[in-house]
Parts: structure tokens; C-alpha cells; sequence
């Protein structure tokens, strides 16, 4: 982990501002270096289009049986891996700015290709709130892929499954949300109905049909699989084969990459935001740089996710393209400013701030104080 050295008499405040001027000057020199990068518009739909045709190319050649599962899922995993930097940078305007036909079909194709995620356009008022207000008890959008929970088994199996994470704890869940909505400030009653209708309806329709496709087709592999197990294969007439067939095609193209990319997505966001007892509006608390070199499974799935993205809290309108190729300047100055690298015992600590022994995290889904 790294130690500060040139900023003892600074505040988090003005470490912050001098990171983000530091950040910022690289982004310009590598533009001046390369004028090409001034196009983002043309770079973020060239992107988007490569990305939707390498899932569609890679779907189709496990659909005529050129390449095993095992082949398409992680491909299609690493395309969708880029369209969600392409949808976070579009939430931040970064594409198509002044063209809201183009924003919108580049929001509505990130959402196709990713159908297990909340509607691009309600996430983009949960991202932009969780800018704000970063591990706080308001801060739903990292609250709601398991931050601030202690590590076990059941926050394994909620960090990959959106769906999971609210059933099982659903109370903690409602209060987060709650607090979420009264941090809009709802103006009247009409507002607050309205912000409530967008919440419970984030997954409709495309989140609820994924897991409705991704539960149902666990639950009857695990079936055949038990019935296999005891002796008893259960036959299958010719329609419910060829049924099961297609569903499997659907799990393998479309379901499967993105349970993929959001568990290592999930994994790392989880546990490189700190949650539940940081300074509200101290960006220096928000986020550490979690890039070990046995989290780079994962990291593949992520574009390099735990490396750049607290860069991005920062500097938060440079593209993910911009902020991988600035992260050795970026690292540097951050290290310089005592940013944290690679502390993993936020893993013990339930994602929480402090490290001192034995420190207490708040209950889950609970107001927190700094």
C-alpha cells in the first residue's frame, strides 16, 4: 500500500484538485499527441459497433457449432466489457453530447447487449447521485452490488446476481432505497411517486426477462442433473429438447457472458469503494487503486476496472480509453497524494474506511456517520 510523501500539508481537498489538474494535463498532452482522440463521438460508436458485432459474430459461431460454450461466453463477455465503459462514459455525456437521437440508441444498444443490468437511463441518476454521495447510506448504485456488506457466502452469491442481492435482504435493501429517493429532494408528492415508480420498474423489461431465462434454466439443469444423479433420467419428449435447446443457445450468447462480466465487475467495484463510514463529498476516501496481480482474472472482464476507475473520481470526464492509456501518470500522482493502492484488507473490514483493528462496520443498509 502506498504511503504519502509530498503531501503532509495538504488537506483531501487540495490533493484532490491537484490529481485531478495532474490527471487532466495528461489527458491533454496524449489528445495533442494524438488529434484523433479529440473524435469521440466517431471513437464511442466505433467502439459500440465493433463491440455489438463481436457478441453477434461470436453468438453465431456457437450457434452453427463452430466454437464451443466455453469459447463464446468469455468472448462475448470481454465485447460487453466495453459497451458498459461505453454506457458509463455515455451517462457522464461523454458521447453524442449534443445529439440525442445517437445518445439514446447508444444507451438502448448497451442495455440489449447487457439486458441483466437496471435501465442505462435510471442508472444514470443513480450514478450520478453515487458521485455525490460515495459510500454513503444514500448511495444505492454501490450498496446494491453488495458494498458495505461483510464477506461470506451470501455476499458471494449476491455479487453476481442483481436479483439475489435485493432477496436477500430485502429490508436493508428498502432502506437504502428510501434514503436514495429522500436524498433527491423530492419537491412535492407527485415527485417522490415518480421516483419510486422509476426504482421498483429499473429492471423492466429486459432485467426481470435475464433472470427470469438465467433462474429458470438453473433450475431445471439442476433438476435433470438430480433426477441423473438418483437413477431416474427424466425423458424429454421432442419439443421440450429442442425447447431446452434453444434456451441453451439463448443462456450461451446472451445470458451467460454478462453473469460473467457483472461478477467480476461486482467483485472488484465492491471492494475498491470504500462504503459506510467515509466523509461525505472527500473524494480522497471514495476509492483506493485495487489491481494485484491475482485479481487479473477478473480484471479481463472489467477492462482493467480496479487499475482505472478511481481515476475516474477524480477526473470524471475522461473516457475509459483516455484514463487507461494517462494510469501510469495518474497512478503516480495519486500515490504521491497517499490515494490507497491495494488494500485488501478492506475485505475483513466490510469495505469501510478505517483500519484500525477491530473497527466496527454499521449495520448493512443503515444510516452511518463520518
Amino acid at each position: 500500500m502506498s504511503t504519502p510523501t509530498a503531501s503532509a500539508a495538504m488537506t483531501d481537498a487540495q490533493k484532490s484538485a491537484h490529481i485531478r489538474q495532474v490527471v487532466l494535463e495528461a489527458g491533454q498532452a496524449l489528445r495533442r499527441r494524438h488529434p484523433w482522440l479529440r473524435h469521440q463521438d466517431a471513437i464511442g460508436a466505433s467502439v459500440m459497433a465493433l463491440s455489438v458485432a463481436g457478441m453477434i459474430a461470436s453468438g453465431w459461431l456457437y450457434a452453427i457449432g463452430q466454437i464451443p460454450w466455453w469459447v463464446c461466453i468469455p468472448a462475448s463477455a470481454l465485447f460487453a466489457s466495453f459497451i458498459h465503459e461505453l454506457e458509463h462514459d455515455l451517462i457522464h455525456t461523454m458521447y453524442f453530447r449534443h445529439s440525442p437521437r445517437a445518445w439514446n440508441l447508444m444507451m438502448a444498444l448497451c442495455w440489449i447487449t447487457r439486458p441483466s443490468t437496471v435501465s442505462p437511463w435510471t442508472r444514470k441518476r443513480l450514478h450520478l447521485h453515487h458521485h455525490k454521495f460515495s459510500g454513503t447510506d444514500t448511495d444505492l448504485e454501490e450498496f446494491g452490488i453488495t458494498n458495505g456488506e461483510r464477506w461470506g457466502l451470501k455476499r458471494l452469491l449476491m455479487v453476481g446476481d442483481h436479483m439475489l442481492a435485493i432477496y436477500l435482504r430485502p429490508a436493508a435493501m428498502h432502506r437504502v432505497s428510501r434514503n436514495y429517493i429522500r436524498a433527491q429532494q423530492p419537491k412535492n408528492q407527485e415527485e417522490f411517486r415518480a421516483l419510486v415508480r422509476e426504482n421498483l420498474l429499473s429492471y423492466m423489461p429486459l432485467g426481470l426477462l435475464h433472470y427470469a431465462l438465467w433462474h429458470g434454466f438453473l433450475a431445471v439443469q439442476a433438476v435433470l442433473l438430480a433426477a441423473s444423479l438418483a437413477g431416474h433420467p427424466l425423458p424429454l419428449p421432442a419439443w421440450a429438447q429442442d425447447l431446452l435447446a434453444l434456451w441453451t443457445t439463448v443462456v450461451v450468447v446472451w445470458l451467460a457472458p454478462n453473469v460473467l462480466r457483472v461478477f467480476c465487475l461486482h467483485f472488484i467495484s465492491s471492494n475498491m469503494h470504500y462504503f459506510g463510514d467515509v466523509e461525505p463529498g472527500n473524494v480522497m476516501q471514495q476509492t483506493q487503486v485495487l489491481n494485484p496481480w491475482w485479481l487479473w482474472p477478473l480484471q479481463l472482464f472489467c477492462f482493467n476496472f480496479g487499475s482505472t476507475h478511481a481515476i475516474h473520481h477524480f477526473a470524471v470526464k475522461e473516457p475509459f480509453y483516455v484514463r487507461q492509456a494517462t494510469a501510469r501518470t495518474a497512478h503516480a500522482v495519486m500515490r504521491e497524494m497517499g490515494v490507497r493502492f491495494n488494500d485488501t484488507g478492506t475485505f475483513a473490514r466490510a469495505n469501510r474506511w478505517a483500519m484500525k483493528a477491530g473497527a466496527k462496520a454499521a449495520p448493512a443498509g443503515a444510516a452511518t456517520t463520518a
